[in-house]
């Protein structure tokens, strides 16, 4: 049986790789923060008390500035595949907190680099990197194309990725970075733009909300479907020998043609409702990420399966339903479609995508 622990299994992306883990028969151990709130609503429809007979799932206390913490964590647990998500990811915040993002997104990965080499075990090690990380690099942005950070938290990354291949080198570590582009979905976070966009939409057609303000609605990126990306993330680990990859759709658009896609779908106009804030302005802001992914297709056998347009339905379709109103209906059509293993869980399509609200402890 693999085992694997996971950073970040409470975010978008930690809650659905662990699904994926869970489904190949993985052991699977999640890294959270202690808090006195609950915080794990998007992993609480897979909780399995670790009392019951053939538990799965392991919950462990525990925080990426602590390198003492990590270590003992790692030797105990001694897991065969980790996977580095946890991190300080808003681009805005990193702005108005970059001390804490270098802290908590750059150097928490040498120190559970530093507790993988201190424990002794062998391990396949998965780094969560980022597109940001190309900044002003013209598109379409590769494996081979300079990088050019543009915000605290791509300068964060950009440090977190040269570790992981200096860990590589100098200890032989099975150690890859995954330079993920954009990837969306009903559990991205409230203040990410695309759940932003899709929120607002639900709430103005249920008359709650007026306007939906935004900052720079130029910024082209390549937004994909998170579930598929954490399908990649563990494809990279099972490759013979260690490498980096670029993985994204190789489409792009602005986020005003993601407002357009989304008010759209349920009949409106957003030039009726957006209204640009320059307090949503960053104080530098990345242009146009485009991917090139290539590497990926060939040597991964990954590609996308679902579109910029269907991402933007199955977003706004959640969050219709999660306020209470009935949604169009496409986006859910296109998940039991693609994704029917969804369906295992025994709960609804949107209970599974955006967690049950109930926290575990």
């Amino acid at each position: 049986m693999p085992r694997a622990l996971i950073t970040g299994i409470t975010g978008q992306d930690g809650s659905y790789l662990a699904e994926l883990l869970l489904s190949k028969g993985y052991e699977v151990h999640g890294l959270i923060r202690r808090a006195s709130t609950f915080n794990t609503s998007r992993i609480s429809h897979i909780y399995q008390d670790p009392h019951e007979p053939g538990a799965m799932l392991f919950l462990h206390y525990g925080d990426l500035a602590n390198l003492e913490q990590l270590s003992h964590l790692i030797y105990n647990i001694r897991p065969d595949e980790i996977y580095h998500l946890g991190a300080q990811s808003h681009v805005m915040v990193s702005f108005d907190m970059p001390e804490y993002t270098g802290d908590v997104t750059g150097l928490g990965t040498t120190r559970l680099l530093q507790a993988i080499c201190r424990s002794g075990i062998r391990t396949r090690y998965y780094q969560a990197s980022s597109s940001e990380m190309f900044g002003d690099a013209l598109p379409p942005q590769s494996e081979r194309t300079p990088f050019q950070p543009r915000s605290p938290y791509a300068a964060a990354k950009l440090y977190a990725y040269w570790i992981v291949r200096t860990y590589r080198r100098a200890y032989g570590l099975f150690a890859c970075n995954g330079i993920l582009f954009n990837h969306e979905s009903p559990r991205r976070g409230e203040t990410f733009v695309t759940r932003k966009i899709t929120r607002a939409v639900a709430a103005i057609v249920a008359g709650r909300q007026d306007r939906l303000y935004l900052g720079n609605l130029d910024a082209r990126r390549d937004w994909g479907y998170a579930p598929e990306y954490v399908e990649a993330m563990w494809r990279i680990l099972q490759q013979d020998t260690p490498d980096d990859y670029v993985i994204g759709t190789g489409e792009a658009h602005t986020v005003w043609e993601f407002a357009q896609e989304a008010f759209g779908y349920v009949g409106l106009d957003a030039a009726d409702y957006v209204v640009v804030d320059p307090r949503y302005q960053r104080p530098l802001d990345v242009d146009w990420l485009l991917a090139d992914a290539s590497r990926a297709r060939q040597r991964l056998g990954w590609s996308p399966r679902i579109s910029f347009r269907e991402l933007v339905r199955i977003m706004v379709d959640a969050d219709m339903e999660a306020i209470g109103l009935e949604p169009i209906g496409e986006g859910m059509r296109i998940l039991a479609e693609k994704f029917p293993e969804w369906h295992q869980w025994g709960l609804s399509v949107t209970a599974v995508l955006q967690g049950s609200g109930r926290g575990v402890e």
